[in-house]
């Protein structure tokens, strides 16, 4: 007993001991944090704005925890860059002298949705029109990277490298053969010609209704990427190219001089040469290595340029990801997260109107009725609302959205998805295979239902299939009040059917394109303020100063380039195996963690997963090849 108590104390001790070392290497941490944010960062005689995207744009990046950090799991393959936060810095570079030029590393740009990609190709476009040059450069360019590098005025390449812009689409993962074999039942409840969600647990491949969808949406979103790199590149001849490549008749030259003859990019050169080219512009530091110019790195610039506080408080609500029930971090709708900051941020009554930007593709349907909920109670209170959709705005998200005076969107938002599901997997048949067995008695037929062990029962089923009619029903009568439409009209364009903006915009689900400046500018005019003189409140949680603080300290920020950018023209193919497990274990995610009745849409676009998923993917990945 006394050595057991000798050596418990020795225990605490240790623990005391790395508390205060702890705590001291945080104060002398946060202190060195201070004096070096005090140093200026942007260099003296002008400088390249150095936009190194090595993640994906995001409306609100998820959460990443200190130990995720600290462990090398936040890594910069799957960073998220906030979108506003890009586009103004972007802005900011235009009208000021210390920037000389901008520049876009897209080696290890993995995308973020077409519309917020075209966002911030304007953003570029005005700088270009200030009379400052856009130089763009990867090793090899995809569909989201290459969106973005047409709106460069140079475009450099690797001579190795390759454009590779296959268009939208692509597999869907069915499950129903692995069900069926593992011998899990899923019984589905659902209203909604077009609703697919659920089809990958009922089929073993897409019905024709959901081909039908995804056929239109694919096309509409195709037609507009070809448009805007006609627009923004007008010496690409796009078309030819694809021409050629898809019909494997290849010249004799390398995939590079290809696509240099057809006019994609106007220079090959590694980045040595690259860099080479941008000092000639900007200058070069002192001591500096081959291929180094004077440079402004993202996340210094954004500190520099603050959102301007002047003027009256117009609130933003970010509805950004998948829509849950309860309490969520950063990157997830969390209804009581949401609907509690809401209520907070009104009660101060400093608010003059409010914006909700929405970029989700749906999730619980009771959680997008709490939020939209608070924000009719902030209506109630006197407030103008505006919707702004982003990305996706589909399911849950466009429940969100009925509560809107007035609905912004992109050409290529990704909405509608009026429909409801609900999913329960029991697993009786797992059971047997295994030599199990479950029974029981109840006080009634609905005593232990739904039973996962034993399966559902007909009046468990037609119970729950009530209630996700009653559900859409409800649904569709939101739609009908928020658009003033018919409820017989919203049903025809209901069903579950996806549209992209313009066509959302034709049948009176969308009132105008525009983004989340011409949403806020909209809402303070209805609040009788001069557009000019009003600032955004974005309602959300930021990142702790804890997390901020640990990621100084270990390197990991969303500027920094740790050379894990995919190598070869064909090296960004390596990782759509990791991306499609993610995108499977966040489908196994949703439904076995979710709520049974869920507004969700599933053919919304090839959206980059999450970044946990990709972590989650990428551990299965690699035990599976030990």
């Amino acid at each position: 007993m006394k050595r057991f108590l000798k050596g418990l104390w020795k225990f605490l001790v240790g623990v005391k001991d790395a508390l205060v070392l702890l705590v001291l290497l945080l104060f002398f941490g946060l202190i060195f944090a201070g004096l070096s944010g005090g140093k200026d960062k942007i260099p003296s005689g002008g400088a390249a704005l150095v936009l190194d995207l090595n993640g994906s744009l995001a409306e609100q990046p998820a959460d990443v925890s200190a130990t995720d950090l600290i462990s090398g799991g936040g890594g910069s393959d799957i960073n998220q860059y906030r979108l506003r936060d890009v586009i103004r810095a972007v802005e900011a570079a235009a009208d000021d002298d210390r920037v000389k030029a901008v520049v876009l590393d897209l080696d290890g740009f993995t995308g973020g949705g077409q519309a917020a990609i075209s966002q911030v190709g304007d953003a570029l476009d005005d700088v270009r029109a200030k009379g400052k040059p856009v130089l763009a450069f990867a090793l090899a360019y995809d569909d989201a990277s290459y969106l973005l590098a047409s709106h460069a005025s140079e475009v450099w390449m690797d001579p190795m490298g390759s454009v590779l812009t296959a268009g939208p689409g692509g597999s869907q993962l069915y499950y129903k053969g692995l069900l069926d074999k593992l011998g899990v039942t899923a019984h589905i409840y659902r209203v909604g010609k077009y609703k697919s969600y659920v089809e990958p647990y009922t089929r073993t491949e897409a019905s024709p209704e959901a081909k039908e969808e995804d056929k239109a949406l694919i096309d509409a979103l195709w037609g507009r990427w070809q448009s805007e790199v006609a627009k923004a590149r007008p010496k690409a001849h796009f078309a030819d190219y694809l021409a050629q490549i898809t019909s494997g008749q290849l010249p004799n030259t390398t995939l590079a001089q290809n696509a240099a003859a057809h006019g994609l990019v106007d220079q090959l050169g590694d980045r040595i040469a690259f860099g080479q080219r941008v000092a000639k512009i900007v200058g070069t530091p002192d001591k500096a290595a081959p291929g180094a110019y004077k440079a402004i790195q993202l996340a210094d610039w954004v500190q520099a340029n603050p959102v301007d506080t002047s003027g009256a408080a117009i609130g933003v609500l970010t509805v950004a990801g998948d829509i849950v029930d309860g309490k969520a971090p950063s990157g997830t709708a969390g209804g009581t997260s949401l609907a509690d900051a809401l209520g907070k941020a009104v009660a101060k009554g400093d608010l003059k109107a409010l914006v909700v930007r929405v970029d989700s593709p749906g999730g619980s349907v009771t959680a997008s009725d709490r939020i939209r909920s608070a924000i009719l109670a902030a209506k109630a209170k006197g407030l103008p609302v505006v919707i702004s959709m982003g990305n996706v705005a589909a399911s849950g998200g466009y429940w969100v959205s009925t509560a809107g005076d007035v609905i912004f969107a992109d050409p290529d938002t990704i909405t509608g998805s009026i429909g409801v599901f609900g999913i329960i997997p029991t697993f009786e048949g797992a059971l047997s295979k295994v030599g199990l067995s479950a029974d029981g008695v109840g006080a009634t037929p609905l005593s232990g239902q739904p039973d996962v062990l034993r399966g559902t029962t007909p009046v468990v089923d037609n119970l729950i299939q009530a209630g996700i009619n009653q559900t859409y029903a409800h649904f569709t009568g939101i739609v009908a009040q928020a658009r003033h439409m018919p409820v017989e009209k919203v049903d025809e364009i209901a069903q579950g059917r996806v549209w992209d903006g313009v066509t959302a915009k034709q049948i009176g689900l969308v009132d105008r394109f525009g983004d989340l400046d011409d949403a806020i500018d909209e809402a303070a005019r209805r609040a009788k303020l001069d557009p000019d003189k009003v600032h955004p409140v974005y309602i959300e949680r930021e990142t702790s100063a804890f997390v901020r603080f640990i990621r100084m300290l270990t390197g990991n920020s969303s500027s920094t380039d740790d050379g894990t950018a995919a190598v070869g023209p064909f090296g960004a193919l390596t990782q759509k195996p990791d991306l499609t497990l993610a995108r499977a274990l966040g489908d196994a995610r949703r439904i076995l963690t979710g709520p049974a009745v869920q507004a969700r849409c599933l053919a919304c676009g090839d959206e980059p997963p999450s970044p946990a998923d990709v972590r989650a993917a990428r551990a299965m990945m690699a035990k599976a090849a030990l």
